[in-house]
């Protein structure tokens, strides 16, 4: 059973719309199953009716005509219990309902399991007999194993099935779901970009040049030919014959009349190289992988090695040159920091990674930039998008496909509101963020990037309370020398003089890997990152500290922070570390004061060690991303259950005030560094806690300056207390959305979106 299970969802994942998916199963399951009927349901919301979408076995003209409304027939009771119904004999059961011109009356034996994605019920899966009989257990098992396996299949089939245009029709607006991962609206044109030697992510483009194109890819043919009987002769001596022989094999795969025939044919019919290449290579390893017999289903993984091969020449060989129009929409299977800086900035409008979350690492960067993002777009067919017309909407989380005329106008003013907004909030630039009883609140920005600090200086900002250091390492294909890292950061210190300038030391691992210290860990969030990293290799960690101190220099605004602490020894180790570095540069007859040094605070084990470390340190600042990760055990990288990252938390928020005051207590000034910071509302629930610094994304600033400038320091205690004593992390949201909205803040929430 579990290999007619594999075979199956293989197979149904192959399938190119939502037709032939469902036709699919019915007819595997059936057959696997030795039923007289399968049949599948579809829910449909609007509706409310569960609607037959497939069948083997009833009449195939009901398919599309016949369905049942929400509270009626058996198979409303599965998807309303959403649980399995096992059934002797179904019309004795009450809720049974005859359905006319399907045949169904004849059978007797009933089994539905629900198809659920997501907590969602998508539908009903059916079997059927004529016998009057119970399913057994096995089968009620395999079932809902396979019910369980297919409904992500299904789901995305659902979402994308309709994609792609039949020929001599019209394209109809698409939406697809996603997570927000940086605010703003941007309507435009998509950019699709693929990472190197990746097959699945190559998308479809329309071949400009023909004969250029079959000339890439048999230059790339030639050169993956050469490689392979390099390989073989160099192997010879230590190989079998019939273990030479596979070498062979290898070429005859590449021989015109097999796979290099198929996709030259498909190139003459208009798909540019790579994409023919993809195209033909995929369909050959769908077909080996469901073969029986076990030596001809490794040999999907040697063509798909072939493919690789094949692919990374003629990326190699000839990138293709990447035309960014004016209005880009960047899209990529997972987007990278390094992806960001590709594009031309005055082009670049908006972003779209499928897969990721709001709170990864190229979301923080997307953030800071201004860029309208969305992540974990996990059903956008991205490979089939490059050229088409988007809307992506940052607020919602939503991507939509050659978007109606209407629905267009209607975002384009949303883009003119906030543009008329940007303008209004410009001329708070030198004004401080300062309540209206007199409270004043230092507000500082988050920098990686060069254009970084142009940014948050247009602003106002009136400090750096974390610059990522680690942002130069990740754009090099090697470390960066002490005198490389000195150029950076004294460009930072320099552009900022005599504000302060807090540089982290670097912090890799987790979603943040350096392409040439690779770490691999199966759990990376929990492994080897950040200071742990440094400490075991102080070679590197002294470089870079040396370099910060030398940056630093006759300014006097540099500060050290120490990333992913979790306990005192590391905090002791890495002053040692300091004071050496600083002796060292002494000696050498540098005139360098020591710097203030403080830690993060983002893991549990921090949070109660807090007056520990502050006995230890200059200041304390709170990474609340990674700690809202840590205390909520969920991955923030991860789409599937972004749901549950929620910075209002109570768990969370009870956290950082108590970070707050435990390090006043050791009159140790305490800041905060995360996305909580750059939201007006949690502004204003910060300040009421006590932090003395709020740092946050330089996009974001001139919203919280205007939201604290229109409070009272009184109101901002008040809405904490009122906060701290409620028990839902969404009713809080509310709370604050609306709070604002009263204080005549309501531009500085999410703008009406179009339904």
């Amino acid at each position: 059973m579990l290999e007619v299970l594999r075979k199956i969802v293989q197979e149904v994942s192959t399938a190119p719309d939502l037709e032939s998916v469902l036709d699919l199963i019915v007819r595997r399951i059936q057959r696997a199953m030795r039923t007289q009927v399968c049949s599948v349901y579809l829910y449909d919301d609007q509706a409310e009716r569960y609607s037959l979408m497939a069948t083997q076995g009833l009449n195939p003209d009901a398919v599309g005509k016949v369905s049942l409304a929400s509270s009626e027939g058996i198979v409303s009771v599965v998807g309303q219990r959403a649980e399995p119904i096992n059934l002797e004999d179904a019309s004795l059961h009450p809720r049974y309902t005859y359905l006319k011109d399907t045949g169904e009356e004849q059978f007797h034996a009933f089994l539905g399991v629900p198809i659920i994605h997501h907590r969602d019920v998508l539908g009903v899966l059916v079997v059927q007999q004529k016998e009057v009989r119970r399913f057994d257990e096995s089968e009620e098992a395999f079932l809902v194993t396979l019910s369980a396996q297919l409904a992500g299949v299904i789901a995305h089939a659902e979402a994308t099935g309709l994609i792609k245009p039949q020929e001599g029709e019209s394209e109809n607006e698409r939406r697809f779901e996603g997570i927000a991962g940086s605010p703003g609206v941007a309507v435009g044109h998509i950019v699709v970009i693929a990472p190197p030697a990746d097959l699945g992510a190559v998308p479809d483009k329309v071949a400009n040049d023909i004969d250029k194109e079959i000339e890439k890819f048999e230059a790339a043919l030639a050169a993956v030919r050469r490689d392979i009987k390099v390989v073989g002769r160099s192997l010879s001596k230590r190989l079998r014959a019939e273990e030479q022989a596979l070498f062979d094999v290898y070429l005859r795969m590449l021989d015109d009349n097999a796979l290099a025939g198929e996709i030259i044919e498909q190139i003459r019919n208009g798909q540019w190289a790579q994409g023919a290449l993809r195209n033909v290579v995929m369909e050959h390893v769908k077909q080996f992988s469901m073969m029986d017999d076990p030596y001809l289903r490794e040999r999907a993984t040697d063509i798909k090695d072939l493919g690789r091969r094949v692919l990374a020449y003629m990326q190699e060989s000839g990138p293709a040159e990447i035309e960014f129009p004016e209005d880009t929409i960047l899209v990529a299977d997972e987007l990278t920091p390094a992806m960001l800086g590709e594009v031309p900035s005055d082009k670049l409008m908006g972003l779209v990674s499928v897969h990721g979350s709001g709170n990864s690492h190229a979301a923080i960067l997307a953030r800071s930039m201004g860029i309208p993002t969305i992540m974990g777009a996990l059903d956008l067919p991205y490979t089939r998008l490059d050229g088409r017309d988007a809307i992506i909407d940052g607020y919602s989380g939503r991507v939509y496909i050659d978007p109606s005329d209407d629905l267009r106008v209607a975002y384009l003013d949303i883009v003119r509101g906030e543009q008329e907004m940007a303008a209004e909030l410009a001329t708070l630039k030198e004004m401080p963020a300062e309540t209206r009883d007199g409270f004043r609140m230092p507000l500082w920005v988050n920098t990686g990037l060069v254009a970084d600090v142009a940014r948050a200086l247009e602003r106002g900002a009136e400090g750096i309370g974390l610059y990522r250091t680690e942002i130069p390492f990740m754009i090099r294909d090697f470390f960066p020398s002490e005198q490389e890292q000195l150029q950076t950061y004294r460009r930072q210190l320099e552009a900022f003089h005599p504000r302060p300038v807090t540089m982290r030391t670097l912090d890799i691992g987790g979603d943040k890997a350096l392409p040439y210290f690779p770490i691999e860990e199966e759990n990376p969030f929990l492994g080897w990152r950040g200071i742990r990293v440094t400490l075991d290799h102080p070679e590197i960690f002294l470089v870079q500290v040396r370099a910060m101190l030398r940056a630093g220099e006759g300014l006097g605004n540099l500060r050290i922070m120490l990333p992913m602490v979790t306990s005192v020894h590391e905090v002791d180790e890495a002053n040692r570390q300091i004071d050496r570095a600083l002796s060292e540069l002494r000696d050498e007859g540098y005139q360098i004061e020591r710097p203030q040094v403080g830690v993060m605070v983002e893991v549990p084990a921090a949070v109660y060690q807090v007056r520990r470390f502050a006995r230890r340190v200059d200041f304390i600042s709170v990474g609340s991303n990674d700690l809202t990760q840590y205390l909520l055990a969920v991955d923030r990288n991860n789409p599937r259950v972004a749901g549950l990252y929620v910075s209002y938390h109570p768990a969370v928020l009870r956290a950082l005030e108590y970070i707050a005051r435990e390090a006043h207590k050791e009159s140790v000034p305490v800041s905060i560094c995360g996305e909580m910071a750059a939201d007006p509302g949690g502004a204003l629930l910060l300040m009421g806690m006590g932090y003395d610094v709020l740092s946050m994304n330089a996009t974001n600033l001139p919203k919280v300056k205007s939201a604290i400038r229109n409070v009272t320091k009184v109101e901002a205690d008040e809405l904490l207390q009122q906060v701290m004593g409620m028990d839902d992390a969404d009713k809080i949201h509310q709370l604050l959305r609306r709070r604002l909205r009263e204080l005549g803040l309501s531009q500085l929430t999410r703008p009406v979106i179009p339904d």
